[in-house]
């Protein structure tokens, strides 16, 4: 049997490529939208994709089913859980017809080569969540070898079972799905202490709030580490720590549920970008077009280009872009034309396709004979940003998770994560300067640039509350 993890650094979500070395078939269970990728990996291998497995409707990524089942793949998806979240894009052939699609419910079996896999639902993350145990029958193996756990079991954590209400806006869904989570807990703890676990996430992933950076593990180590099930000694006590200080979700996830369900566009092929002149750069209108700066926040501060968004190509692109950017808005990068494929890819994960052009960073001071207009971000000291409040009473917003600033922020703030403060503008006072600040300057910078394009005045705290609460000290013992 051949197996592979493949894995993305941004979105922290692992895809996993399992093949029959004797009849060269292959399936990929929980594939992103770029499929490519895969098909590389298995060719290298001598393996040819027949198959495709989705473990759940995902809200983090746009999955890459649909892809695989338009260039002839079978494909498994969940015939569990509740009505409504059912996948509603099976009969919607590019060519007309039905997708060679398998329904699975709990217990179902099917077969890849000589590999066999087994269906398990494990409702609670949500409601139609399935995990796949896989045994190497070909290899002589009578006994399941590990179990892709999707968003079920992390390794140090459980998927966390409010996103339908916290994301896609399902009122009153996190208890209920909190209480389900508990009894599939129940059926985990029977499982064999020597089956592999095979995670969809890993650390950095907003599908949980305490997920390990270590790729796989197994039943019997969760059982004994994982803090989540560690907790499900009672059903109540389980479900107040599982709703408890989890993360707030970016924007994008709700359109990634709804796309996901009801079918994401067929892409065949990567967006190709073109190069834009100076000249051509000058006539975009940065209220209709998402111009995403990714230089370095110092030259970013310092000078860059009206209206446009921060978001450097560093772990947090996908959730900055998606949390800043719609669906339905043109995109221009400005980049390294070595780092454009990389950035389309990662923006094509998340649902934003409209990536029409760039502009490589190495012609930016061009821009300025082409007559485009630029803007820099003030930004202050923390020890000047007491002197600030005092004196100018600007509006204070905490852009940190809730958890954050519950444990401390500065007096008189408004707490709004920077992942959904587009879709709470409302909330942040437009007639005077807005003092932003995070944990260490780095989300604060973004949602500065975000103010900035919907015309607030923002001024950035470098350092963030940590240095704040430093300089306050130091000024305490002077």
């Amino acid at each position: 049997m051949f197996f592979r993890q493949i894995y993305d650094e941004k979105l922290a979500e692992a895809a996993y490529l399992i093949g029959c070395q004797r009849t060269g078939e292959a399936i990929v269970i929980d594939p992103e939208r770029d499929i490519d990728r895969y098909e590389k990996v298995a060719s290298a291998n001598g393996l040819r994709i027949v198959a495709a497995a989705d473990t759940h409707i995902h809200a983090d990524f746009l999955s890459g089913l649909r892809e695989f089942a338009e260039k002839g793949a079978r494909i498994y998806v969940s015939d569990e859980g509740d009505a409504d979240w059912k996948y509603e894009w099976l009969h919607k052939k590019s060519t007309g017809g039905n997708y060679d699609a398998a329904l699975l419910k709990h217990g179902s079996t099917f077969k890849v080569g000589n590999i066999h896999f087994r269906a398990i639902h494990t409702p609670g993350h949500t409601p139609e969540h399935l995990c796949y145990e896989v045994t190497d029958v070909g290899g002589g193996a009578s006994e399941p070898m590990g179990i892709a756990t999707g968003d079920f079991i992390f390794v140090g954590d459980v998927g966390r079972p409010d996103l339908l209400e916290s994301a896609a806006g399902i009122v009153g869904n996190a208890d209920s799905s909190a209480h389900r989570l508990f009894q599939s807990v129940k059926t985990f703890q029977t499982w064999a202490d020597y089956l592999q676990i095979w995670p969809a996430h890993g650390a950095g992933s907003a599908c949980g709030k305490a997920l390990g950076a270590v790729p796989q593990s197994t039943v019997g180590y969760e059982r004994r580490m994982n803090s989540a099930i560690r907790a499900a000694t009672t059903e109540n006590e389980f479900v107040e720590f599982i709703l408890t200080a989890q993360p707030e979700p970016p924007l994008y996830f709700a359109r990634m549920k709804r796309d996901n369900k009801l079918g994401p566009r067929l892409l065949g092929g990567l967006p190709k970008p073109r190069e834009i002149s100076a000249r051509d750069f000058a006539a975009i209108d940065s209220k209709r077009t998402a111009i995403i700066d990714t230089r370095a926040w110092a030259v970013f501060r310092d000078k860059h280009v009206a209206g446009s968004v921060f978001a450097p190509l560093e772990k947090s692109f996908n959730t900055d872009a998606g949390s800043f950017v719609t669906e339905d808005e043109d995109i221009v990068l400005i980049i390294d034309p070595a780092r454009v494929e990389e950035a389309v890819r990662d923006l094509i994960r998340i649902g934003l396709d409209r990536v029409v052009g760039f502009l490589d960073v190495a012609k930016f001071d061009e821009l300025a004979a082409a007559g485009v207009k630029f803007a820099s971000t003030r930004e202050i000291t923390a020890g000047d940003a007491t002197l600030e409040i005092d004196t100018r009473k600007p509006f204070v917003l905490d852009v940190r998770r809730a958890t954050e600033f519950a444990a401390g922020h500065i007096e008189g703030a408004t707490n709004i994560a920077h992942t959904r403060l587009l879709s709470k503008l409302a909330l942040v006072a437009k007639d005077r300067e807005i003092l932003v600040y995070c944990q260490g300057g780095v989300r604060s910078a973004r949602a500065c640039a975000l103010l900035e394009r919907q015309g607030y005045l923002p001024i950035n705290v470098a350092g963030g509350y940590g240095a704040y609460m430093k300089s306050k000290r130091a000024a305490t013992y002077a």
